[in-house]
């Protein structure tokens, strides 16, 4: 597949929704990896990121004005090890614990299916970073509705030896819509560049500006496994 421009994908769909972009960066020393959430209604708006130990959680900004705490409040990246967890929802719990006792990373989501928000069916998204010893790989996986809320159609795509300046990107929906119509096809090839303040900034701005709610950008070190890290709060942003 062509590699894609990710401001582009970004700045002509108004609702991807939540989405996760892993790669490496272009000089093929650090693994890259970015989250963004997005909402449309005022408890998916009301949220913000924050630090949990080696990883993050969501949180509500204004509690009194937290309706539905399901599906919107969870820890969407988690470290086990050499590896760092990323996804769209309480599943980075289930793949944490799987692969804690030596899962795969797709045998760890086998319970887990797409979300129970009907009519939309938002698919669960996840991504897995693996390094070890200067060795980089991910993987990226969707669970999304088969049809009329019955079945769920599973996909996962590995990805060895990354290519320096190239990552992918996979997104809960292709756009705005009622009901939200689900994300298509395999994760897009698209380029990384700059350092972690400028790919931060690049995405963030990219982002629909009426929609966007918080973003996690991550760099690793992949001879050293170190890492910095930034988010971004539309609600702390002033």
């Amino acid at each position: 597949m062509k590699r894609l421009s990710l401001a582009k994908e970004l700045k002509e769909n108004s609702y991807p929704g939540r989405g996760i972009v892993i790669g490496k960066s272009q000089d093929g020393n650090t693994a890259v990896t970015a989250y963004f959430i997005m909402g449309r209604s005022e408890n998916s708006r009301n949220r913000i990121f924050v630090e949990k130990g080696q990883g993050i959680r969501t949180e509500a900004f204004d509690p009194s004005k937290l309706s539905d705490p399901s599906l919107i409040i969870y820890s969407p990246v988690r470290v086990l090890g050499n590896k760092t967890i990323v996804t769209n929802g309480d599943q980075t719990d289930t793949i944490y614990e799987g692969m804690d006792r030596q899962l795969t990373f797709e045998q760890s989501l086998r319970c887990r299916e797409f979300e129970p928000d009907a009519p939309h069916y938002t698919p669960r998204i996840s991504g897995i970073m693996h390094i070890d010893n200067g060795s980089y790989n991910y993987a990226m996986s969707i669970l999304k509705n088969g049809g009329s809320g019955e079945s769920c159609n599973r996909f996962t795509f590995a990805y060895e030896n990354p290519l320096c300046g190239e990552g992918h990107f996979i997104h809960t929906y292709m756009g705005d819509g009622n009901p939200l119509p689900s994300f298509e096809g395999e994760p897009k090839p698209v380029g990384i560049s700059g350092n972690i303040d400028e790919f931060t900034e690049m995405v963030w701005d990219s982002l629909n500006a009426d929609n966007k709610v918080s973003l996690f950008v991550r760099f690793i070190d992949i001879a050293t496994g170190t890492y910095e890290s930034r988010i971004v709060n539309k609600h702390q942003r002033g």
